[in-house]
């Protein structure tokens, strides 16, 4: 008999991902808001209750991370108090977590790649709210994986790779921040990544892991460094390379031809947003390495997948000015 996951989050980047590989490892059962609003903490633990899974895996997060600093209270709600449930439930039926975190834990001031064990100090209420999830988690003893990603993308919902594209259809010239450093992670990979652990840790004959030893908090994040303006050039010029007739792509830029034409790189003091965010969102992979014996491609490796999944000879080049 398969083990029972309830999935949380199945529309998001990483949840929908999650949602075609996850069967590998168990039965999954993906409520929607109807059947789990996680701004509900009755309807949480309903849910627990009456799917009683042996894994939960929480990939539902408010991720608005400049309406945080007005919307406080459903993004503490969501992003630490539904995983302090999901953790209080876990425990009382013997369930594992495995819960997503974010690089904003950190306040950016260090200029090396950060490793599970710095000391976290968030610089925005996101931020905030999501180590309050992961410290909930920790504090209940239940058995966990929490992995840390950053700066996520997809062929769907709402991130910088969509946003550049869309922007690309409507501007000559775009101005993006180069003194923010990061790796820009497909969400495919981060799935991926999840469910090759899970199939480790729950190999064939074996209940349940012993997360004693490998349990706790993880960076799983693309190797190696960029910044989003180097990373929106790199964007542009795979796009030179991708038929427009590919579905996601179509769609990201309406059907619309790109003009734009040049790059210029801005400082974060000249691009205000509500929530501050951290200069330097490098994440150390080592301790996952160590662990599970294996690493994640470096990010423009995993651009390159992402757009070969439609690629084809087109004759658009983007000029950027470096």
């Amino acid at each position: 008999m398969k083990r029972t996951i309830l999935l949380t989050g199945k529309t998001g980047q990483v949840g929908s991902e999650l949602l075609n590989l996850l069967p590998a490892v168990g039965d999954v059962i993906a409520p929607d808001r109807n059947e789990l609003d996680l701004l509900d903490a009755d309807s949480i633990r309903r849910a627990v209750r009456v799917i009683r899974p042996g894994i939960i895996v929480n990939a539902a997060a408010y991720t608005a991370v400049d309406a945080a600093e007005a919307q406080t209270a459903d993004a503490y709600a969501i992003n630490a108090v539904a995983p302090a449930i999901f953790a209080e439930e876990a425990q009382k039926i013997g369930a594992v977590i495995v819960h997503y975190s974010t690089d904003y834990v950190f306040d950016g001031l260090k200029r090396e790649p950060y490793v599970e064990t710095d000391s976290a100090n968030p610089i925005s209420v996101y931020g905030k709210t999501k180590l309050a999830g992961e410290q909930a988690i920790l504090a209940s003893g239940v058995p966990n994986l929490i992995f840390r990603t950053a700066w996520v993308y997809a062929t769907y919902g709402r991130n910088f790779l969509l946003t550049i594209l869309r922007l690309a259809t409507e501007r000559e010239e775009l101005r993006i921040v180069h003194d923010q450093f990061g790796a820009p992670i497909w969400s495919r990979e981060i799935a991926e990544a999840t469910v090759k652990i899970m199939a480790q840790l729950y190999k064939e004959g074996r209940a349940g892991p012993d997360l004693t030893q490998v349990g706790g908090v993880y960076h799983l994040t693309a190797a190696g460094t960029t910044t989003w303006y180097d990373f929106a050039c790199a964007i542009l010029e795979e796009a030179a390379h991708i038929s427009s007739e590919v579905p996601w792509f179509a769609e990201a830029t309406r059907r619309r031809p790109i003009i734009a034409r040049r790059i210029i790189p801005i400082t974060t003091a000249e691009y205000r947003t509500a929530a501050s965010r951290p200069a330097w969102s490098v994440l150390s992979n080592s301790r996952l390495t160590r662990a599970f014996g294996f690493g994640l491609p470096e990010w423009r490796s995993q651009l390159r997948g992402l757009f070969g999944l439609g690629c084809s000879a087109a004759s658009a080049v983007v000029a950027s000015d470096r």
